[in-house]
């Protein structure tokens, strides 16, 4: 499959506990962290959740 590269640009603190669940789930936590995952339907709804914290680096 092919790969997705997410970067975290926002932080959690103020969030959701959802927002924060969901930022772990990712493999995320700290700032301008980057993390390289398949690219999958499951992986691609967590990031629309999120699209104030995270942004794709590379598609």
């Amino acid at each position: 499959m092919a790969k997705i590269k997410i970067k975290q640009i926002g932080s959690p603190i103020r969030r959701p506990e959802a927002q924060k669940k969901i930022l772990i789930g990712l493999g995320l936590g700290k700032m301008h962290r980057v993390v390289e995952l398949e690219d999958s339907a499951e992986i691609r709804g967590m990031i629309k959740k999120l699209p104030h914290m995270v942004a794709v680096v590379e598609g």
